[in-house]
């Protein structure tokens, strides 16, 4: 076996083969990775959505051929918008949930089922409309715990924010701010910063170590603590509870076009 697919709500990838080792960055729901190296108890893999390497709990690996897996990403999905959803899985009828940014498709004789190897998943409510509304999807994750190396609900980093809100919009952004810098055109003055344009921060030594979503009106929203919303000018982000500004702004990047 050399390829497959996240079966659980999310995968934590680590640093090292260790579960002290620090949280690189997670795996989702629907998500397929390559195996590339096998440890006790451990197994590195490679993310094919952005190429991110890392060590997950051999357990969490579902077995599954290879062909499965590519027919898996060929085939056309959904990717979740909401906060959570609810999925049944088949062979235990245990609940789960997916998280905003997994990916979904319902290629089951039941129009409701997803199938992964040889399990299925049964949505829960209603089926995904197709729908997106960036500032819709990036608010769902208001008061989400920061987390270094999260991508969801439960705790969330900057740039995974970014990655996921983009990605629920098919939009592909790389893991990492220091990446996601060099994607889109520069947009010259705060004033003209739109919903969904890009806010990136440095530190002193000039290292790109925050990203944002601008919502338009001089708001940002950003994980920082937690996902929250904040004023932000051509210096940076102001924080009202610290009376004080807490990021620097480098520059300000348009992704997509999206109406206000």
């Amino acid at each position: 076996m050399t390829q497959s697919i996240c079966t659980y709500g999310f995968i934590p990838v680590r640093t090292e083969p260790s579960e002290g080792a620090q949280l690189e960055t997670q795996i989702l729901f629907g998500e397929s990775f390559d195996i590339l190296e096998h440890q006790p108890g451990w197994v590195q893999i490679q993310c094919h959505y952005d190429g991110y390497r890392g060590w997950i709990d051999s357990k969490l690996v579902t077995k599954m051929e290879e062909r499965d897996v590519e027919h898996w990403n060929r085939s056309s999905g959904h990717i979740v918008t909401k906060p959570f959803v609810k999925v049944i899985r088949e062979s235990d009828s245990t609940p789960m949930l997916l998280s905003s940014g997994s990916r979904v498709v319902f290629n089951s004789d039941d129009r409701n089922a997803i199938r992964i190897g040889s399990d299925e998943y049964f949505w829960q409510g209603t089926l995904p409309s197709g729908r997106f509304d960036l500032e819709e999807v990036a608010r769902g994750y208001l008061n989400a715990p920061y987390l270094w190396g999260g991508r969801t609900f439960y705790g969330i980093d900057c740039s995974g924010l970014v990655q996921n809100v983009y990605k629920a919009g098919g939009v592909f952004l790389p893991r990492n701010a220091s990446q996601q810098i060099n994607y889109g055109e520069v947009v010259s003055f705060v004033e003209e910063a739109g919903t969904g344009d890009l806010a990136f921060f440095d530190n002193e030594e000039g290292a790109i170590v925050h990203v944002g979503l601008c919502l338009g009106q001089g708001r940002i929203l950003h994980a920082s603590g937690s996902v929250r919303i904040d004023a932000f000018d051509h210096q940076g982000i102001y924080n009202k509870e610290e009376r004080a500004y807490t990021h620097h702004l480098r520059v300000i990047k348009r992704i997509i076009q999206t109406s206000e």
